[in-house]
């Protein structure tokens, strides 16, 4: 739930609801004004900025400020000449309806970095690289990206699988233990049945490791990490989950190589040799041939230390 949401649907005295709605109506200007400000700009005591703060679970005004900012910096920024839910209109023609679904995709892959911090994706990247086992719960529309994602980590030697048949998922969530990291995808972060395994996942003491949309969700909150995906799609009324599985994808991409990064050498020398005994394709494009033999070793050595 997105915090505008939450302050929607939260009861409030007059006096607060007086300040809950000059607070939206000015959205980032708030950035400038000290509580003393907003408090004679809408007529209540400086005290009340707080108490509606301490409502909506923040410690005080700072921290209400700080997260209401952020989320609308976010819900302002790209997106503004595409649509996420209707990228395309029933006139447009063939090469605009592809432009347009390449700046749709563009402006995704833009947006998710927005929402990426360095220590959260720090944090993340080391839950995979420490875990023995890692499990993927999702709903069937991520399947496919969590599929190709499990399949690259299995070359690195990580055991990574997915928990892909209803009704199977607690039973999977079971046999993980505090040396396994559980991946969450979803959208809402209030997929019921992957909720359904949190408190499993919690007894067993296995790592966290969660993808969703920006607010609040049960799902984020009971995660040891977090990691947002753009969140720009209604439910249903749309075109596709273009942005959402294009956003989920890249995050998994970025798991991918950051695990890969922390013995970028080994496993690049592990993946070419794999290639050489195994991967049997020939192609008479320059751009696809390997190089030499020599050529390869040459590659395979050129980051190791003089």
């Amino acid at each position: 739930m997105l915090l505008v949401e939450k302050i929607q649907e939260t009861n409030f005295s007059p006096a607060e609801q007086s300040l809950v709605e000059y607070i939206l109506e000015q959205k980032t200007a708030i950035e400038d004004y000290t509580i003393k400000e907003i408090a004679e700009a809408t007529f209540v005591h400086p005290s009340t900025l707080i108490r509606i703060a301490k409502k909506l679970g923040f410690s005080g005004w700072s921290d209400l400020k700080m997260a209401f900012l952020e989320e609308q910096r976010y819900l302002h920024s790209h997106f503004e000449e595409i649509d996420a839910n209707l990228p395309f209109s029933k006139t447009d023609g063939l090469l605009t309806i592809a432009q347009k679904m390449a700046a749709l995709e563009q402006t995704t892959i833009e947006d998710t970095l927005s929402l990426l911090h360095h220590d959260t994706l720090k944090q993340a990247t080391n839950l995979l690289y420490h875990a023995k086992e890692i499990k993927i719960f999702t709903s069937n529309a991520n399947i496919f990206a969590s599929q190709d994602f499990a399949l690259k980590m299995r070359r690195l030697k990580k055991r990574t699988t997915i928990a892909e048949i209803i009704g199977e998922q607690a039973y999977e969530a079971y046999s993980l233990d505090d040396s396994s990291c559980a991946i969450l995808i979803s959208y809402t972060g209030e997929n019921h049945l992957i909720k359904q395994i949190l408190p499993i996942l919690k007894r067993q003491r296995t790592s966290i490791l969660s993808i969703t949309s920006i607010g609040e969700s049960t799902i984020s909150k009971e995660s040891d990490c977090n990691l947002q995906m753009t969140t720009r799609e209604r439910l249903y009324s749309k075109v596709g989950d273009f942005t959402t599985s294009m956003s989920i994808s890249y995050l998994l991409d970025v798991l991918y190589t950051t695990v890969f990064s922390k013995n970028y050498q080994q496993n690049l020398n592990h993946l070419i040799q794999m290639g050489e005994e195994f991967d049997t394709r020939t192609s008479t494009s320059p751009v696809m041939q390997e190089p030499p033999i020599e050529n390869r070793l040459q590659i395979k050595d050129s980051f190791l230390p003089n």
